[in-house]
């Protein structure tokens, strides 16, 4: 077996509402177009969280040749790591450049680390991932185009089973405990 593709995520649309599978993304289908959608959309919505898979840590920006920090095109969410809101600054994300609230400019000048969120194509994420978006786009697709609450409870099951894989996936890889917190280490390590 391999990850799911974006094509197979597709087809699992196109089956919960009744339609036969496409053989390519291009096929030219209505309803593959409309599953298509229904799939990046879900995608980004979910991935606008930020997870450990599309968050990169400490991201430089620097400035351009009109002193602006422009975003990358995928850019989702951004959060300044060492330049946090002052009496000078106040550095926000508006479209994709960053803005000094305090000094009204997207003229910045300086070089700024980040914390940024960025949009995956779908087969750039994690399986546990795939499978979410695929089953809840899926869900979403049926309620919309069928309705049918009794297909609505077997898919919002199999959605919640893949939230809780998605859920145990991503606290394996943040390796996340109680010491990662910076006052819980200080007390262990102070007080031995």
């Amino acid at each position: 077996m391999t990850p799911t593709t974006k094509l197979e995520a597709i087809n699992t649309l196109l089956a919960t509402i009744g339609e036969s599978p496409v053989n390519s993304l291009t096929s030219g289908l209505i309803e593959a177009s409309a599953a298509e959608q229904t799939l990046d959309n879900v995608s980004r919505d979910f991935q606008s969280q930020g997870w450990s898979f599309n968050t990169d840590l400490t991201f430089q920006l620097s400035p351009d040749a009109s002193n602006e920090l422009a975003l990358p095109a995928n850019c989702l969410h951004v959060d300044t790591i060492h330049t946090r809101m002052s009496s000078d600054t106040d550095l926000v994300q508006r479209g994709m450049k960053m803005y000094d609230r305090i000094k009204n400019t997207y003229a910045i000048g300086v070089a700024v680390e980040v914390d940024i969120v960025v949009l995956l194509d779908f087969e750039e994420m994690p399986e546990t991932a795939r499978r979410y978006v695929a089953i809840r786009a899926a869900r979403v697709l049926q309620d919309r185009v069928l309705g049918s609450e009794s297909l609505h409870s077997f898919n919002a099951r199999d959605e919640q089973v893949a939230w809780n894989n998605l859920l145990q996936n991503e606290s394996d890889v943040q390796d996340l405990n109680i010491f990662d917190n910076y006052e819980t280490n200080y007390i262990a390590h102070y007080y031995r």
